[in-house]
Protein backbone atom coordinates (compact mmCIF):
# COMPACT_ATOMS: atom_id res chain seq x y z
CA UNK A 1 0.00 0.00 0.00
CA UNK A 2 1.57 2.76 -1.43
CA UNK A 3 -0.77 5.79 -1.55
CA UNK A 4 -2.02 7.68 1.45
CA UNK A 5 -4.96 5.27 3.30
CA UNK A 6 -8.48 6.93 2.24
CA UNK A 7 -10.53 7.10 5.29
CA UNK A 8 -14.04 7.62 6.43
CA UNK A 9 -15.50 8.96 9.19
CA UNK A 10 -18.40 7.58 11.23
CA UNK A 11 -19.46 9.61 14.02
CA UNK A 12 -18.36 12.99 13.50
CA UNK A 13 -19.77 14.62 16.81
CA UNK A 14 -18.79 11.68 19.14
CA UNK A 15 -16.82 12.41 22.21
CA UNK A 16 -13.85 12.04 21.22
CA UNK A 17 -14.63 12.77 17.38
CA UNK A 18 -12.41 15.88 17.43
CA UNK A 19 -9.29 14.42 19.59
CA UNK A 20 -9.05 11.64 16.64
CA UNK A 21 -9.04 13.93 13.56
CA UNK A 22 -6.46 16.03 15.86
CA UNK A 23 -4.55 12.49 16.27
CA UNK A 24 -4.87 12.18 12.45
CA UNK A 25 -2.84 15.05 11.68
CA UNK A 26 0.64 13.13 13.19
CA UNK A 27 0.39 10.86 10.37
CA UNK A 28 -1.42 12.84 7.42
CA UNK A 29 1.28 11.42 5.12
CA UNK A 30 -0.18 8.18 5.27
CA UNK A 31 -3.50 8.73 5.98
CA UNK A 32 -5.99 11.14 3.80
CA UNK A 33 -9.42 12.01 5.62
CA UNK A 34 -12.06 12.03 2.69
CA UNK A 35 -15.71 11.80 3.40
CA UNK A 36 -17.71 11.75 6.89
CA UNK A 37 -21.05 10.69 8.10
CA UNK A 38 -22.66 12.94 10.53
CA UNK A 39 -24.31 10.33 13.42
CA UNK A 40 -25.68 12.76 16.45
CA UNK A 41 -27.72 15.00 17.11
CA UNK A 42 -25.03 17.45 16.93
CA UNK A 43 -24.09 16.39 13.66
CA UNK A 44 -21.22 18.74 12.33
CA UNK A 45 -21.37 21.32 14.89
CA UNK A 46 -17.56 20.61 16.28
CA UNK A 47 -16.34 19.59 12.67
CA UNK A 48 -13.06 22.31 12.11
CA UNK A 49 -13.05 24.09 9.14
CA UNK A 50 -10.30 22.64 7.11
CA UNK A 51 -12.98 19.50 6.91
CA UNK A 52 -15.42 21.54 6.00
CA UNK A 53 -15.73 20.88 2.14
CA UNK A 54 -15.31 17.04 2.44
CA UNK A 55 -18.20 15.29 0.96
CA UNK A 56 -21.08 14.64 3.62
CA UNK A 57 -23.09 11.35 3.89
CA UNK A 58 -26.69 10.90 5.90
CA UNK A 59 -25.86 7.13 6.11
CA UNK A 60 -23.20 4.54 5.59
CA UNK A 61 -24.83 2.77 2.77
CA UNK A 62 -25.00 6.13 0.86
CA UNK A 63 -21.17 6.88 1.63
CA UNK A 64 -20.46 3.28 0.30
CA UNK A 65 -21.99 4.11 -3.10
CA UNK A 66 -21.07 7.28 -3.78
CA UNK A 67 -17.28 7.23 -2.24
CA UNK A 68 -14.19 4.96 -2.92
CA UNK A 69 -11.94 5.09 0.70
CA UNK A 70 -10.07 2.34 2.11
CA UNK A 71 -11.09 2.48 5.43
CA UNK A 72 -13.01 3.89 8.50
CA UNK A 73 -13.36 5.21 11.83
CA UNK A 74 -16.35 3.84 13.24
CA UNK A 75 -17.40 6.13 16.23
CA UNK A 76 -21.23 5.86 16.81
CA UNK A 77 -23.51 4.83 19.94
CA UNK A 78 -23.88 1.18 20.73
CA UNK A 79 -26.75 0.81 19.69
CA UNK A 80 -26.01 1.34 15.88
CA UNK A 81 -22.06 -0.06 16.01
CA UNK A 82 -22.75 -3.77 14.75
CA UNK A 83 -24.89 -2.63 11.45
CA UNK A 84 -22.46 -0.28 10.76
CA UNK A 85 -19.48 -2.88 11.31
CA UNK A 86 -21.27 -5.24 9.32
CA UNK A 87 -21.82 -3.31 6.68
CA UNK A 88 -18.19 -1.74 6.42
CA UNK A 89 -16.98 -5.57 6.57
CA UNK A 90 -18.59 -6.77 3.92
CA UNK A 91 -17.93 -3.98 1.96
CA UNK A 92 -13.94 -5.19 2.55
CA UNK A 93 -13.26 -1.82 4.20
CA UNK A 94 -10.67 -1.64 7.11
CA UNK A 95 -12.18 -0.64 10.40
CA UNK A 96 -10.75 1.25 13.83
CA UNK A 97 -14.14 1.66 15.98
CA UNK A 98 -14.24 3.90 19.35
CA UNK A 99 -14.40 1.63 22.44
CA UNK A 100 -16.18 0.20 23.46
CA UNK A 101 -16.91 -1.27 19.80
CA UNK A 102 -20.45 -2.89 21.24
CA UNK A 103 -22.86 -2.36 24.39
CA UNK A 104 -23.69 -5.89 24.65
CA UNK A 105 -22.30 -9.43 24.17
CA UNK A 106 -24.64 -10.01 21.09
CA UNK A 107 -23.04 -7.54 19.19
CA UNK A 108 -19.73 -7.92 19.43
CA UNK A 109 -20.13 -11.34 18.91
CA UNK A 110 -21.31 -9.92 15.33
CA UNK A 111 -18.75 -7.42 14.65
CA UNK A 112 -16.20 -10.02 15.30
CA UNK A 113 -17.82 -12.71 13.12
CA UNK A 114 -18.14 -9.77 10.25
CA UNK A 115 -14.76 -8.94 11.07
CA UNK A 116 -13.04 -12.25 11.21
CA UNK A 117 -15.23 -13.33 7.94
CA UNK A 118 -13.95 -10.49 6.04
CA UNK A 119 -10.39 -10.44 6.90
CA UNK A 120 -9.97 -6.91 6.88
CA UNK A 121 -7.71 -4.65 9.17
CA UNK A 122 -9.33 -4.35 12.64
CA UNK A 123 -8.54 -1.91 15.44
CA UNK A 124 -9.48 -0.18 18.56
CA UNK A 125 -9.68 2.44 20.92
CA UNK A 126 -8.33 1.15 23.49
CA UNK A 127 -4.88 3.13 23.95
CA UNK A 128 -3.89 2.01 27.16
CA UNK A 129 -2.35 -0.95 25.02
CA UNK A 130 0.40 1.31 23.96
CA UNK A 131 1.08 3.03 26.66
CA UNK A 132 4.66 3.29 28.33
CA UNK A 133 4.07 2.27 31.89
CA UNK A 134 1.20 0.16 30.84
CA UNK A 135 3.68 -2.12 28.65
CA UNK A 136 6.45 -1.72 31.63
CA UNK A 137 4.07 -3.44 34.09
CA UNK A 138 3.18 -5.94 31.70
CA UNK A 139 6.91 -6.51 31.48
CA UNK A 140 7.38 -6.55 35.15
CA UNK A 141 4.19 -9.67 35.10
CA UNK A 142 5.44 -11.49 32.29
CA UNK A 143 9.19 -11.76 33.61
CA UNK A 144 7.75 -12.95 37.55
CA UNK A 145 8.97 -9.86 38.71
CA UNK A 146 5.98 -9.57 40.81
CA UNK A 147 6.71 -13.16 42.00
CA UNK A 148 3.07 -15.02 42.63
CA UNK A 149 0.97 -11.79 41.57
CA UNK A 150 -2.04 -11.30 44.43
CA UNK A 151 -3.54 -8.38 43.70
CA UNK A 152 -4.91 -5.31 40.94
CA UNK A 153 -6.89 -2.79 42.28
CA UNK A 154 -8.18 0.26 39.87
CA UNK A 155 -9.77 3.54 40.67
CA UNK A 156 -11.56 5.43 37.86
CA UNK A 157 -13.67 8.65 38.91
CA UNK A 158 -14.78 10.98 36.61
CA UNK A 159 -17.13 14.06 36.11
CA UNK A 160 -20.47 13.24 37.00
CA UNK A 161 -23.71 12.72 35.05
CA UNK A 162 -24.47 16.59 35.36
CA UNK A 163 -21.34 17.98 33.33
CA UNK A 164 -23.14 16.30 30.06
CA UNK A 165 -26.20 16.62 31.20
CA UNK A 166 -28.45 13.12 32.11
CA UNK A 167 -30.56 13.30 28.45
CA UNK A 168 -26.99 12.40 26.98
CA UNK A 169 -27.06 9.92 24.77
CA UNK A 170 -24.65 8.14 27.02
CA UNK A 171 -27.28 7.83 29.99
CA UNK A 172 -29.29 6.75 27.56
CA UNK A 173 -29.63 2.89 27.60
CA UNK A 174 -31.81 2.42 24.55
CA UNK A 175 -28.65 4.32 22.97
CA UNK A 176 -25.94 2.76 25.14
CA UNK A 177 -27.33 -0.11 27.05
CA UNK A 178 -25.19 0.34 29.90
CA UNK A 179 -23.94 3.34 32.06
CA UNK A 180 -20.28 3.96 33.23
CA UNK A 181 -18.54 0.87 33.16
CA UNK A 182 -18.96 0.21 29.15
CA UNK A 183 -17.70 3.93 28.19
CA UNK A 184 -14.85 4.64 30.54
CA UNK A 185 -14.35 1.46 32.97
CA UNK A 186 -14.12 -0.66 29.67
CA UNK A 187 -10.85 0.43 29.79
CA UNK A 188 -9.30 -1.03 32.76
CA UNK A 189 -11.40 -3.82 32.20
CA UNK A 190 -9.30 -4.39 28.60
CA UNK A 191 -6.19 -3.37 30.29
CA UNK A 192 -6.22 -5.62 33.04
CA UNK A 193 -6.41 -8.91 31.02
CA UNK A 194 -3.39 -7.21 28.88
CA UNK A 195 -1.24 -6.46 31.61
CA UNK A 196 -1.74 -9.22 33.46
CA UNK A 197 -1.91 -11.29 30.22
CA UNK A 198 -4.67 -13.73 32.33
CA UNK A 199 -8.52 -14.60 31.56
CA UNK A 200 -10.93 -13.21 33.54
CA UNK A 201 -12.97 -16.53 35.36
CA UNK A 202 -15.43 -15.09 37.73
CA UNK A 203 -17.08 -11.69 38.54
CA UNK A 204 -18.67 -10.03 41.36
CA UNK A 205 -20.19 -6.38 41.81
CA UNK A 206 -22.40 -3.87 42.98
CA UNK A 207 -23.02 -1.12 39.98
CA UNK A 208 -26.00 1.35 40.17
CA UNK A 209 -27.02 4.98 40.67
CA UNK A 210 -24.68 6.32 43.75
CA UNK A 211 -24.68 10.00 43.17
CA UNK A 212 -27.46 12.56 43.23
CA UNK A 213 -28.91 12.28 39.32
CA UNK A 214 -30.48 9.40 38.53
CA UNK A 215 -30.27 7.93 34.92
CA UNK A 216 -31.17 4.65 33.38
CA UNK A 217 -27.84 3.21 33.06
CA UNK A 218 -25.50 2.74 36.12
CA UNK A 219 -23.06 6.03 37.10
CA UNK A 220 -20.90 3.50 38.92
CA UNK A 221 -19.90 1.37 41.49
CA UNK A 222 -17.55 -2.08 42.16
CA UNK A 223 -16.44 -5.24 40.78
CA UNK A 224 -14.02 -7.97 41.79
CA UNK A 225 -12.66 -9.97 38.89
CA UNK A 226 -11.28 -13.55 39.02
CA UNK A 227 -8.23 -14.19 37.45
CA UNK A 228 -7.32 -17.29 36.02
CA UNK A 229 -4.10 -17.45 38.18
CA UNK A 230 -5.83 -17.12 41.44
CA UNK A 231 -5.47 -13.47 41.71
CA UNK A 232 -8.18 -11.04 42.44
CA UNK A 233 -8.66 -8.02 40.64
CA UNK A 234 -10.79 -4.91 42.15
CA UNK A 235 -12.28 -1.96 40.40
CA UNK A 236 -14.09 0.82 41.45
CA UNK A 237 -15.45 3.82 39.71
CA UNK A 238 -18.32 5.98 38.25
CA UNK A 239 -19.46 9.83 36.97
CA UNK A 240 -19.09 10.99 40.65
CA UNK A 241 -16.87 14.09 40.47
CA UNK A 242 -19.39 17.58 40.49
CA UNK A 243 -16.61 19.54 37.54
CA UNK A 244 -14.69 18.32 34.62
CA UNK A 245 -12.06 15.97 36.35
CA UNK A 246 -10.59 13.03 36.73
CA UNK A 247 -9.05 10.68 39.22
CA UNK A 248 -7.32 7.72 38.08
CA UNK A 249 -4.75 4.96 40.04
CA UNK A 250 -3.49 1.58 39.53
CA UNK A 251 -1.93 -0.48 41.94
CA UNK A 252 -0.56 -3.85 41.52
CA UNK A 253 0.91 -6.64 44.36
CA UNK A 254 2.88 -9.29 44.26
CA UNK A 255 4.64 -11.90 46.54
CA UNK A 256 8.05 -9.97 45.62
CA UNK A 257 6.78 -6.69 44.89
CA UNK A 258 3.91 -4.09 44.73
CA UNK A 259 3.81 -0.79 42.21
CA UNK A 260 1.83 2.21 42.32
CA UNK A 261 0.74 3.83 38.86
CA UNK A 262 -0.08 7.36 38.78
CA UNK A 263 -0.97 8.36 34.61
CA UNK A 264 -2.17 11.71 35.74
CA UNK A 265 1.29 12.88 37.67
CA UNK A 266 1.80 16.33 36.85
CA UNK A 267 5.14 16.99 34.63
CA UNK A 268 5.28 13.06 33.89
CA UNK A 269 2.95 11.08 30.95
CA UNK A 270 2.62 8.56 33.61
CA UNK A 271 4.79 7.25 36.95
CA UNK A 272 5.04 4.43 38.73
CA UNK A 273 6.06 3.95 42.43
CA UNK A 274 8.06 0.51 42.43
CA UNK A 275 8.72 -1.00 45.82
CA UNK A 276 10.59 -4.63 45.62
CA UNK A 277 12.27 -7.03 48.04
CA UNK A 278 15.27 -6.33 50.36
CA UNK A 279 17.13 -9.01 50.36
CA UNK A 280 20.22 -7.72 51.94
CA UNK A 281 20.48 -3.96 53.36
CA UNK A 282 18.74 -2.05 51.13
CA UNK A 283 15.26 -2.20 50.01
CA UNK A 284 14.33 -2.50 46.46
CA UNK A 285 12.92 1.27 45.63
CA UNK A 286 12.01 3.36 42.25
CA UNK A 287 10.39 5.94 40.70
CA UNK A 288 10.06 6.09 36.74
CA UNK A 289 8.58 8.78 35.20
CA UNK A 290 7.57 8.38 31.47
CA UNK A 291 8.49 11.52 29.47
CA UNK A 292 6.15 14.13 29.28
CA UNK A 293 4.06 14.16 25.87
CA UNK A 294 3.14 16.68 24.03
CA UNK A 295 1.71 14.95 21.16
CA UNK A 296 -1.56 16.48 19.81
CA UNK A 297 -4.38 14.57 19.33
CA UNK A 298 -6.50 11.98 20.93
CA UNK A 299 -4.18 9.67 23.16
CA UNK A 300 -0.62 11.67 22.07
CA UNK A 301 1.45 9.31 21.34
CA UNK A 302 0.07 6.10 22.36
CA UNK A 303 -3.06 6.97 19.65
CA UNK A 304 -0.51 7.73 16.81
CA UNK A 305 1.05 3.69 18.04
CA UNK A 306 -2.26 2.81 17.59
CA UNK A 307 -2.87 4.01 14.38
CA UNK A 308 0.69 2.90 13.14
CA UNK A 309 0.03 -0.65 13.97
CA UNK A 310 -3.38 -0.65 12.19
CA UNK A 311 -1.53 0.42 9.13
CA UNK A 312 0.78 -2.57 9.79
CA UNK A 313 -2.23 -4.54 9.45
CA UNK A 314 -3.13 -2.73 6.43
CA UNK A 315 -0.03 -3.14 4.35
CA UNK A 316 0.69 -7.13 5.79
CA UNK A 317 3.32 -6.29 7.97
CA UNK A 318 1.42 -7.74 11.31
CA UNK A 319 -1.13 -10.55 11.72
CA UNK A 320 -3.22 -8.17 13.69
CA UNK A 321 -3.08 -5.16 16.13
CA UNK A 322 -2.59 -5.57 19.62
CA UNK A 323 -6.34 -4.78 20.15
CA UNK A 324 -8.28 -7.71 18.22
CA UNK A 325 -12.00 -8.71 17.40
CA UNK A 326 -11.02 -11.69 20.49
CA UNK A 327 -9.88 -8.70 23.07
CA UNK A 328 -12.81 -6.77 22.06
CA UNK A 329 -15.25 -9.70 22.87
CA UNK A 330 -13.76 -10.30 25.91
CA UNK A 331 -14.56 -6.59 27.63
CA UNK A 332 -17.72 -6.64 26.14
CA UNK A 333 -18.69 -10.25 28.06
CA UNK A 334 -17.06 -8.70 31.18
CA UNK A 335 -18.93 -5.68 31.25
CA UNK A 336 -21.98 -7.77 30.37
CA UNK A 337 -21.27 -10.12 33.56
CA UNK A 338 -20.45 -7.08 36.26
CA UNK A 339 -23.78 -5.71 35.26
CA UNK A 340 -25.46 -9.50 35.40
CA UNK A 341 -23.83 -10.40 38.42
CA UNK A 342 -24.58 -6.90 40.38
CA UNK A 343 -28.29 -7.22 39.40
CA UNK A 344 -28.71 -10.99 40.19
CA UNK A 345 -26.54 -10.67 43.53
CA UNK A 346 -24.19 -13.54 43.04
CA UNK A 347 -20.71 -14.59 41.83
CA UNK A 348 -20.91 -15.26 37.76
CA UNK A 349 -18.36 -17.99 36.44
CA UNK A 350 -17.53 -17.07 33.15
CA UNK A 351 -16.54 -19.18 30.31
CA UNK A 352 -14.39 -18.62 26.75
CA UNK A 353 -14.46 -15.25 24.84
CA UNK A 354 -14.78 -17.26 21.26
Amino acid sequence: MSSRVKLAFIGVDNPHGAGWRDLLVNVEDQIQLSALVPHFDGGITSLEERYSELPRYDSVSELLQSEQFDAAIVAVSNRHSANIIEELAAAGKHILAEKPVAGRTEDAERIKQAVDDAGVAFQTGYMWRYDDCANRLKRMIDEGRFGKLISLESVYATSDVNRRGPAHYLFDVEESYAGFFSWLHCHHIDLLQYISGQTVTAVTSRVGNFSATEVDVEDGGTAILDLESGAIATLIGGYWIPRWAGEVHWTIRGSQRWVHWDPSRPNTAGSLEIHGPQPQWYAMEETYDAPVDSTPGYGGLPGVALLKDWLAMMRGEVEQCRNTTSSMLSTVKIVDTILQASQEGRRIQLGPAG
